[in-house]
């Protein structure tokens, strides 16, 4: 008889704690890793991994399922990406805890931080809870392909208990702290993996308000984190501007020095702080060897938007004879943009003022590439739409034209924004490379139709592992990267290691052949909702709890995925 549930033999494993990779097996039983190395005995299922990476499950630690969960059994596009742990509930944005005339205000928040359609929300919502632990609950009830965690957020904490004032930003009162502490530390007693909150001026509604977090002041946040200290559990995540740095510095290592609890924190090299991203990380990095717990969260390129037809945002939507003929479906409005006499009015129609609101964004053309298929996301300044328009001798206008209608206008047209002042990836790398960080940032479940960042942990692999002409780093530091140290960043210690006694998230990997397909939209959420999906080739299978979940790209309709209520 079979000794193992599973065995993978003679793969390359690479197994999640930085040490060098080696040929072995790895065997599986009752959802547990119980081997690796040289396997005896036998599995009702052999899997031979020759020439194939072996590697944990992937842990993404930022993402905004927080919708999708309540109505999807499958948390794609993450489980197309190696990924078996998603954590949501970041940035201050939730829809727990929840009194019934603030779910407007919760979708309105969602909506507007996070690009995700209000009709969709309001069609997907079941709204069956009204506390946290409720929440949780109604996340259990419903199966799902991979394992997802959750935080509480501090936006909807604050409209819970201080209603209209938490709204516009009023600062909380000694009682209101004490009212969202105890709420927060309920949240966590329940199986919450935290408190997050957001201080960034890019956190808008729907409506265009600031997120009711943004002025949050000192003792309210710390107050919240000594809450989560009180109960010895959970973990802080927080993404902020930066605008006082040294201020922002001192105010997150209070809330983890007093708390006791580690914090995590968005990093990345903006347009006005330079190489602050330097300091902040390497404050990290000296705070946690004081004790005080502090990682970075970074992401694995540039962070930026797609600009299109089908998308949020394209260089053409303000022109006023292109919004006459917004409404009509695509292969219309594509067919009548062909015509020169329009084409001539909607390009002198987007010659806007740059006051208009998102105008200047949409038009930098410098910066502004075709994304290709395969994507490109380190593109030289040379293939930029300004360098395109310089070699035709014609205005940069013109060449978005073209390059918006393209592929029946289902083209999409890539922007990097932050992590791009060298014109390179340059800063990424080095970020990755820093001891203070963990990989983060993908926003899985958000910006639908914007950003499509949730390939992140395929493109650590395949760009800085294996493509990059410069700067590649180790797969082995990649791997320790996205599954032990994520996992660490959230307090779940049972899983991102391939050894004995830790949970079976595993993913065969074929090195060599694993490639990033191009982003593309599909209109699948609740009431016909658009979102954009990105597919990769070159997972073979993908494990969670030992349940072949996906093959070769493929899901298996396997759901032993589960809500994972608290630090393991």
């Amino acid at each position: 008889m079979a000794e193992h549930d599973l065995v993978i033999r003679h793969g390359t494993v690479v197994d999640g704690t930085g040490a060098q990779r080696f040929i072995g097996d790895v065997a599986v039983k009752d959802g547990r890793i119980i081997a690796v190395g040289e396997v005896e005995g036998s599995g009702r299922r052999e899997i031979d991994a020759e020439g194939h990476l072996v590697t944990p499950g992937f842990v993404d630690i930022h993402t905004h399922y927080d919708g999708q969960a309540t109505w999807d059994t499958q948390l794609a596009p993450s489980s197309w990406h190696g990924v078996t742990t998603v954590v949501m509930g970041n940035c201050g944005v939730g829809f727990a805890p929840v009194l019934d005339h603030n779910r407007e205000r919760l979708i309105q928040l969602m909506e507007g931080v996070e690009d995700i359609p209000g009709t969709a929300l309001h069609e997907g919502l079941s709204w069956d809870w009204s506390s946290f632990p409720e929440y949780l609950d109604a996340l259990e009830r419903r199966p799902r392909d991979i394992d997802l965690g959750t935080q509480v957020p501090h936006g909807a904490l604050r409209l819970h208990v201080m209603g209209e004032r938490g709204a516009t930003q009023q600062p909380a009162t000694p009682d209101d702290i004490e009212q969202m502490a105890a709420l927060a530390r309920e949240a966590v007693e329940a199986g919450a993996l935290g408190f997050s909150t957001s201080r960034t001026l890019n956190h808008r509604t729907s409506l265009g308000e600031p997120t009711p977090t943004l002025r949050a002041e000192a003792d309210e946040l710390v107050g919240i984190a000594c809450a989560l200290g009180a109960s010895g559990r959970g973990v802080l995540q927080v993404v902020s501007d930066f605008l006082d740095r040294d201020g922002e510095l001192e105010l997150f290592e209070r809330m983890a020095a007093a708390s006791g609890r580690p914090i995590s924190v968005s990093i990345a090299q903006g347009a006005r702080s330079g190489d602050d991203w330097r300091v902040e990380l390497d404050h990290f990095a000296a705070a946690t060897a004081r004790g005080v717990t502090m990682r970075g969260q970074v992401g694995a390129r540039a962070v930026g938007i797609m600009l299109g037809l089908e998308a949020t945002l394209h260089p053409f939507m303000f022109s006023e004879p292109y919004r006459a003929i917004a409404d009509r479906p695509l292969a219309e409005r594509v067919g009548v943009m062909a015509d020169p006499d329009l084409r001539r009015a909607i390009i002198d129609g987007a010659r806007v003022d740059d006051t208009v609101l998102g105008s200047r964004a949409i038009h930098r053309s410098n910066y502004i590439f075709q994304l290709g298929d395969p994507p490109n996301y380190e593109p030289h300044p040379s293939s930029s739409a300004a360098a395109e328009a310089a070699r035709r001798g014609v205005d940069p206008l013109e060449v978005l034209y073209d390059w918006t209608i393209a592929d029946g206008g289902h083209a999409l047209l890539y922007q990097p924004i932050l992590n791009w002042f060298g014109e390179n990836l340059d800063a990424v790398g080095e970020m990755l490379r820093h001891p203070a960080s963990v990989p983060g940032l993908s926003d899985g479940g958000a910006h639908v139709g914007t950003i499509c960042d949730v390939s992140f942990p395929t493109t650590l692999l395949q760009w800085w592992g294996r493509d990059r002409p410069e700067g590649r780093i180790p797969v082995e530091t990649l791997v320790a990267k996205q599954c032990r140290m994520t996992a660490e960043t959230v307090g779940l210690g049972d899983r991102g290691v391939l050894a004995p006694g830790y949970r079976a998230d595993v993913n065969i990997i074929d090195f060599d052949g694993l490639r990033l397909h191009a982003p593309e939209i599909r209109y699948d959420l609740p009431a016909g909702g658009r979102r954009m999906i990105q597919r990769a080739t070159g997972y073979r299978n993908t494990f969670v709890g030992g349940v072949e979940i996906m093959a070769d790209g493929e899901s298996t309709g396997a759901t032993p995925g589960r809500l994972v209520r608290g630090a393991r």
